[in-house]
């Protein structure tokens, strides 16, 4: 693949099979059929293409790679991208999902299916690009602009109040991205470049990166979401269709945590620390009480949206506890959380499908029934807890591992979480699957069908796979954790000398 640029390959290829649906008059079941198949394939084909990347990465290189440069604007703006060992994870994550989104939403979606299936494709690019974009500005437009697929999809096909969760997703995001363009701003006129392998080693004023640090937290903080600002999220995953539940969860909460990486801990370092208290205490909030609401939720995906909040606790604790353990147990815990956050909403589909309900108390017996199913929603839940041997496990291990090295009271509070989440996850598990099959409308509900096994099969596997040997994620994220934790370590102590002199 020398000289080949895989990267923009992988991150616009996507849009070829937007433009080419474009030209399919969506007229017929016939039409829909090739509308699905168009998708699929250009899905499918992005993926194999993205191995590529993780083919040719250098794990010992802790810098960017297979980088694409070219003039953009005039103002010094360049068209670059590359990936490191910390981004390169999240592009294959991207590509490994939207494949399962299309046939997630194979049958689900029967109303506009092209114009459904040209929004997850711009989508896909636009979320690739953000984890790809090396230079400030062209990461501030992939990242905005994903707002307006995702804005459409949960308005145009999903539940009841679509349009009131719709625009208080857009809202709350758009809001908070306006402090971190003001930022960028800043940033520019500062350094003179929004070149971002250039701004990583460029030293801003103490005084300025705690503004800076302000600013970015604001749009990455309601990105993930943390407490308090998370009430967003809850409202946009019930009433999104399951594939627009997946991407959530499973991508556009990640930004998050990769802007806290790529930006946050290593532009400045001095404001990271300085608020490290602060994020601990809203991870630990977030933790607890996000957990607790959700033992209180009646709707599936409503309670795992909360779980989600509350997983993402562990992720801001892992980053800002600045160190190895930390940083890398944040990173597995936001890669295993998108494959098992992921599945769970697809099991949650699996049933609405058939039964067109998400109350919780609507079910009970299936195991009877739907036995694969059973066994399939079992081993995300215990993920999802972070049973040892499942890929949940290992990210919150880690995440605890490294804030415990900083904080013990703050690591203490945070694994009551791991209790809160046995006992909401398990909650949900028995009244949905055990018990006596007494409903008659549940009773001549079919187990797994072949695209259903196709979905879910793949994320057990590698939940599994991951929980037993994480080996190949830890491989890839070394040596650009070390190069980040060092950079900011060395940043710190030559303001202590400083303050010396």
């Amino acid at each position: 693949m020398s000289g080949v640029p895989i990267l923009s390959l992988v991150t616009f290829l996507p849009l070829v099979g937007a433009v080419l649906i474009l030209f399919i008059r969506d007229e017929g079941e016939s039409a829909r059929r090739n509308i699905r198949s168009i998708a699929l394939l250009t899905t499918v084909v992005t993926f194999l293409l993205s191995l590529f990347i993780w083919a040719g990465f250098d794990n010992s290189n802790p810098g960017f790679q297979m980088v694409e440069k070219a003039a953009w604007l005039d103002s010094g703006l360049s068209y670059h991208m590359g990936v490191d060992g910390i981004s390169m994870l999240f592009v294959i994550l991207t590509t490994f999902l939207m494949p399962i989104c299309i046939l997630a939403s194979w049958e689900s979606i029967e109303k506009r299916v092209k114009a459904y299936m040209i929004a997850f494709l711009i989508l896909e690019t636009l979320m690739t690009g953000v984890f790809c974009a090396l230079d400030i500005v062209l990461f501030y437009v992939f990242f905005e602009a994903g707002l307006i697929p995702m804005f459409i999809i949960i308005g145009v096909w999903g539940g009841k109040r679509r349009v009131y969760a719709s625009f208080k997703f857009f809202l709350y995001t758009l809001l908070g991205s306006v402090l971190m363009l003001l930022a960028i701003m800043a940033m520019y006129w500062t350094s003179g470049t929004t070149d971002i392998p250039t701004l990583l080693s460029y030293k801003f004023p103490a005084h300025m990166q705690t503004w800076l640090w302000l600013a970015f937290f604001a749009s990455f903080a309601v990105k993930m979401p943390m407490w308090p600002v998370h009430t967003w999220l809850p409202d946009a995953h019930v009433e999104a269709p399951t594939a627009g539940s997946v991407i959530l969860a499973g991508i556009l909460l990640k930004m998050g945590g990769y802007g806290f990486l790529r930006f946050s801990l290593p532009m400045f370092p001095d404001a990271s620390v300085y608020f490290q208290p602060f994020v601990f205490t809203l991870s630990v909030v977030a933790i607890v009480y996000t957990s607790l609401v959700a033992l209180m939720q009646d709707d599936m995906k409503k309670l795992i949206a909360y779980s989600s909040v509350a997983h993402m606790g562990y992720v801001t604790m892992g980053i800002f506890a600045i160190n190895a353990e930390g940083v890398q147990g944040a990173i597995f815990q936001m890669l295993s959380h998108g494959l098992v956050s992921g599945a769970l909403f697809l099991c949650v589909g699996v049933i609405y499908d058939r039964l067109h309900t998400r109350e919780i108390d609507a079910y009970g017996g299936l195991v009877n029934n739907m036995p694969k199913y059973a066994v399939a929603f079992l081993i995300f839940t215990m993920a999802n807890v972070g049973l040892p041997g499942t890929s949940g496990f290992i990210g919150e291990f880690l995440t605890l591992l490294g804030v415990f090295q900083v904080n013990t009271w703050v690591a203490f509070f945070a694994t009551t979480g791991v209790i809160l989440s046995a006992a909401y996850a398990l909650w949900l598990y028995r009244r949905v699957i055990f018990g006596a099959l007494t409903k008659e409308n549940l009773k001549a509900m079919l187990d797994l069908s072949a695209r259903e096994k196709a979905i879910l099969y793949p994320l057990v596997i590698l939940v599994i796979f991951y929980g037993v040997y994480p080996t190949p994620v830890f491989d890839a994220t070394a040596a650009s954790v070390k190069q980040l934790i060092g950079g900011v370590t060395a940043s710190l102590d030559a303001v202590q000398t400083a303050a010396a002199n």
